[in-house]
């Protein structure tokens, strides 16, 4: 039996419980008042364990709790709450974190499917670019640190239009030769899972499933439609509607860029965070796609330059030799 946390519970002498904010597989978030640093509310996030667990797995998915929970306190980004402290009570293990006010974005798809309308673009795109930037700093750490449930619930838009990726609960340290217990954790929520996500254990996850379940949640804030589980994909590809099939409005480098970032294999979606960011802002998406599979073969950089066509190197090219004319210029005027 997990321990029982109640509104009015003081945790940890030190936090006061107000309400649950939020409820997920793995436990509970309550706002909590700080009794220490008086008006300061936060977020505390209870991991709970199955009581079945044999003792040797109970015991290392606690240590493991304990080694994330350390680095999470480490991380320092305006997209990402800050992780300021961590305990244990029985058999729960807490995690406290800044409390983030507004609202998430699974509050305005539902807002804007009720008024028969899609999210613009543009403000998506924005909100992209800081979630892509947070991911970027995350997946940057040594080692790695891959949060494996991004989706709408867990992203908030602060009333100053800051986003924040609220929800620690799935993270995952992407240490060498680690092998990933998922009993704590869970596996992501379902329709923004990659395949690789699923089963026991997660050897073969990697920042590429984060990219996965970044598509899938633009897929939904721009088609008010929640994308199809991948299993069911696997089975008939065309489960995947296309989102400008749903919503004409989006631009046609954005569906590229989010039906490349839900690719099934991971081989097949971008490298990195940075290159599906390019891809969705605007560089060539099919230039980067060959080079993304370039990468991940190995392939030396040098190897990428026929992928520009006589154009690009036509542009490069009347580029080189205009500088080289105002250079020319400006050294004669001096003369």
């Amino acid at each position: 039996m997990s321990y029982v946390v109640v509104p009015g519970a003081i945790l940890h002498d030190r936090y006061k419980i107000e309400k649950v904010v939020g409820q997920g597989g793995s436990g509970n978030i309550y706002l909590a008042s700080d009794q220490r640093l008086t008006g300061r509310n936060c977020a505390v996030k209870q991991v709970s364990y199955d009581s079945q667990l044999p003792q040797n797995l109970l015991t290392e998915s606690r240590d493991q709790f304990l080694r994330e929970a350390t680095v999470l306190g480490r991380l320092d980004h305006p997209n990402l709450p800050k992780v300021s402290d961590f305990f244990s009570i029985s058999d729960s293990d807490f995690l406290v974190m800044d409390y983030v006010p507004g609202e998430d974005l699974r509050v305005m798809i539902a807002k804007a499917a009720s008024e028969n309308r899609f999210l613009f673009e543009a403000e998506v795109l924005n909100w992209a670019l800081q979630i892509g930037d947070a991911l970027e700093y995350m997946h940057s750490q040594q080692p790695p640190v891959v949060h494996r449930d991004i989706k709408p619930s867990n992203i908030k838009v602060t009333p100053q239009g800051l986003v924040k990726l609220v929800d620690f609960g799935l993270v995952k340290l992407l240490a060498p030769g680690e092998v990933t217990i998922t009993i704590l954790q869970g596996q992501g929520s379902a329709t923004y899972t990659p395949l690789e996500q699923y089963g026991g254990e997660s050897d073969h996850t990697d920042a590429r499933a984060d990219i996965y379940a970044f598509g899938a949640t633009l897929y939904h804030l721009l088609t008010n439609r929640t994308p199809p589980n991948v299993r069911d994909r696997f089975l008939d590809p065309k489960n995947l509607v296309a989102p400008r099939a749903v919503n004409p409005a989006i631009s046609p480098r954005v569906e590229d860029s989010i039906l490349w970032a839900m690719q099934l294999h991971p081989d097949d979606r971008p490298k990195d965070i940075k290159t599906f960011m390019k891809a969705l802002t605007g560089e060539s998406t099919n230039q980067l796609h060959q080079i993304s599979r370039l990468s991940q073969a190995g392939v030396a950089p040098s190897a990428y330059r026929p992928l520009m066509g006589k154009l690009e190197w036509g542009l490069v090219a009347a580029a080189g030799f205009f500088t080289f004319i105002s250079l020319l210029l400006t050294l004669l005027r001096n003369l």
